[in-house]
């Protein structure tokens, strides 16, 4: 359980942990899919990218989640992120 001191799970951690691993799915695949390129997915994953709007519905679309899942995990990290500074 998290409080609400603690960091949020990030897009990439989310993207990689929840969906994918489980899915079995590679960056490529993911690539291949969403039109996303794979140094983009992997940038996202390794929390050198935040994530955009465009991307987020792509993301929806093929693991359907809300259209807004993915945005608002970015801006939940983004808020803890500026707090912490």
């Amino acid at each position: 359980m998290r409080t609400k001191n603690a960091e949020p799970a990030t897009v990439g951690e989310m993207l990689s942990e929840e969906f994918l691993k489980p899915l079995a799915m590679s960056l490529y695949e993911l690539a291949n899919l969403t039109g996303i390129t794979a140094n983009r997915i992997e940038d996202i994953i390794k929390h050198r990218y935040r994530i955009n709007k465009h991307e987020g519905l792509l993301l929806a679309k093929l693991f359907h989640t809300d259209d807004d899942f993915w945005i608002n995990l970015q801006k939940a990290h983004d808020i803890w992120r500026h707090k912490a500074l």
